[in-house]
């Protein structure tokens, strides 16, 4: 990063429950990322394995693949010096969890941030740790996963401690729940504009030969300045590499700050939380 200028990609990509062929997709995707010279790379919620929520496919898969498939994108974040954050699981010897491998630009795993709310899924436990601020390319970054994003303390609190970016990865439902898309389109926008920082979204797309698919979304990747206007933003359908070059002078958080400092009802109770924000260098 030079003079605050950041180059920031959220990757918009379709994948399937094979981990091995999404990894190699994210692997291109990563590839076309270091030739646009992209510092940090964001892939949607469960990119590795294509978001698959039956119950079956986890009795059955091991966790050895997800170790083999984040080792390859470790060494291509460190080849290429790109920061990476990937949607992948993990398993604690008891439990799966829904969770978002954090690659530093040296290809070391930063973090593994689990998905805090679920949505209905079966096979995973929520993360119940602290909630992180990594380091990445000298930023100060935060992390969501999907359905985390209704819960606004979750971006509030880490941008109170110094959060410049929020990380939001997802696999939203599809074009056929449109009642969803409004709040959809607005709820990433109110977590930047609310705290005063940007949020880079990076959703799967909809699958243009079966809307039904599971695993599929409705696309919309997006960067949004911390003023809540939207920079740049993918359409529905289509793997695409959303791209912006931001100004990290202008994430100053000012609202989550005052939230902390000002006397007001809720700075006692708002600075109880922010002793559950975990900063990582």
């Amino acid at each position: 990063m030079q003079n605050n200028q950041l180059k920031v990609a959220a990757c918009q990509l379709l994948t399937s429950n094979d981990v091995i062929s999404s990894t190699e997709k994210v692997l291109q995707m990563i590839e076309q990322c270091a030739d646009q010279q992209i510092e940090i790379a964001a892939f949607p919620e469960g990119c590795l394995f294509g978001y698959c929520c039956d119950v079956k496919y986890w009795e059955q898969v091991s966790p050895q693949v997800f170790k083999e498939a984040e080792a390859k994108i470790a060494e291509a974040a460190r080849r290429h010096k790109i920061a990476v954050i990937v949607g992948s699981a993990h398993h604690d010897g008891v439990n799966w969890h829904n969770d978002l491998a954090i690659f530093d630009h040296h290809g070391s795993l930063k973090y593994r941030y689990g998905k805090t709310f679920l949505a209905g899924e079966k096979w995973c436990t929520n993360n119940r740790g602290k909630l992180p601020i990594v380091k990445l390319v000298d930023v100060d970054c935060c992390f969501i996963i999907c359905h985390d994003v209704r819960y606004p303390e979750l971006v509030k609190l880490p941008a109170a401690m110094g959060a410049k970016i929020c990380f939001f990865c997802s696999c939203e439902s599809g074009l056929l729940s449109e009642y969803k898309l409004s709040a959809y389109r607005a709820m990433p926008i109110s977590r930047a504009t609310e705290n005063g920082i940007y949020l880079v979204m990076a959703n799967t797309p909809a699958n243009p030969d079966d809307i039904r698919a599971p695993g599929s979304s409705h696309g919309n990747s997006k960067i949004i300045h911390p003023n809540g206007n939207v920079i740049t933003e993918a359409g529905y359908f289509g793997d695409e590499i959303i791209v912006s070059i931001i100004d990290i002078s202008q994430a100053t958080g000012g609202q989550a700050k005052r939230t902390y400092s000002e006397d007001t009802i809720l700075r006692e109770w708002f600075q109880k939380g922010c002793e559950f924000v975990d900063k990582v260098n």
